[in-house]
């Protein structure tokens, strides 16, 4: 294992091992965990919390594999482009996790930071990081958004000024349902093909994202997840989930590598909340609290301070 890899297999694994902590610690519930073995190489450990009094279904998961891709895959991959095509070993390290809570007022979050090398063991012949972290409310509490963009705004910062503008608008970007018209939540930042410094400052940066992930959301989920709500509410927050539901098996990419790749299946649809319903759309009042969230879903906004 080179030694990028080797410390990020670290990273992901303290990160894991933090965040479930945290967790059950709100909750009160259990994470199951279950060590898999990926066929063509390499495995990981899937965490999942469900039925839970505050999570209704979390998944935090690492995986280090490595293999053979498929040239489609290969392709779709990125990172890999300055290689010979029949070259198409790889090796990825990456933790991955989603939290759908129960209460409408908490809004499910997601996270991903990943490390990839293309090409020979030690000396691969293309690597780079990808990740990042993104929100998705029910009920849009501006102040909530503000404090998890400030956040993540904060871990970049310490690296490089221009990493949050960058990362958030490529969040802004990705995240967004092009049939419907409108973002699958409120971002956060999302980056991919990292690979412009030394791999020592890209992990240190990596590190640094992944261990602001409680600061950014544990304070939200506490603050929301045991709010009076109605069955309105519900209601909407199973609507809503349909659109994550439409993104993540329609255009993640992340979705089609662990099933292109031979993840395991469980693990990757982890992503997907426990319930979510499909009705006939009804555009819901402007100045409702439905109608606010979609006036900012379909119209980013700034969310992080400016200035240091």
């Amino acid at each position: 294992m080179s030694d990028a890899r080797e410390a990020m297999a670290t990273i992901v694994s303290q990160a894991q091992e933090a965040i479930c902590r945290a967790l059950e610690a709100l909750d009160g519930g259990r994470f199951l965990r279950e060590a898999w073995e990926r066929p063509g190489g390499g495995g990981g450990e899937s965490r999942v919390l469900e039925g839970g009094e505050v999570l209704e279904r979390a998944g935090v998961n690492v995986s280090s594999v490595h293999g053979t891709l498929s040239s489609a895959s290969a392709r779709s991959m990125g990172g890999g482009r300055d290689l010979a095509q029949d070259d198409l070993s790889f090796r990825a390290v990456g933790l991955s996790l989603v939290l759908h809570p129960r209460n409408p007022h908490a809004p499910t979050v997601h996270a991903n930071y990943r490390y990839i090398e293309r090409g020979g063991d030690g000396e691969p012949g293309s690597w780079w990081f990808g990740g990042g972290s993104d929100l998705t409310p029910f009920v849009l509490y501006e102040e909530d958004a503000r404090h998890f963009h400030g956040a993540l705004k904060g871990a970049c910062d310490r690296h490089d000024r221009g990493f949050y503008p960058r990362f958030k608008r490529a969040c802004d970007e990705y995240f967004y349902l092009p049939h419907r018209g409108e973002a699958r939540g409120l971002g956060g930042i999302f980056f991919d093909d990292l690979r412009d410094r030394p791999a020592e400052r890209l992990l240190a940066f990596a590190a640094d994202c992944a261990g602001a992930f409680l600061e950014s959301y544990l304070p939200i989920l506490e603050r929301r997840c045991r709010q009076p709500h109605t069955e309105a509410e519900r209601l909407w927050q199973l609507l809503r989930r349909g659109r994550y539901v439409e993104f993540n098996l329609l255009h993640d990419r992340g979705t089609r590598f662990g099933l292109e790749t031979g993840g395991r299946t469980e693990s990757v649809l982890m992503s997907l909340p426990p319930v979510a319903r499909w009705e006939t759309w009804k555009e819901p009042p402007t100045e409702s609290p439905e109608g606010r969230l979609m006036e900012v879903l379909r119209r980013p906004r700034e969310w992080a301070p400016e200035g240091p």
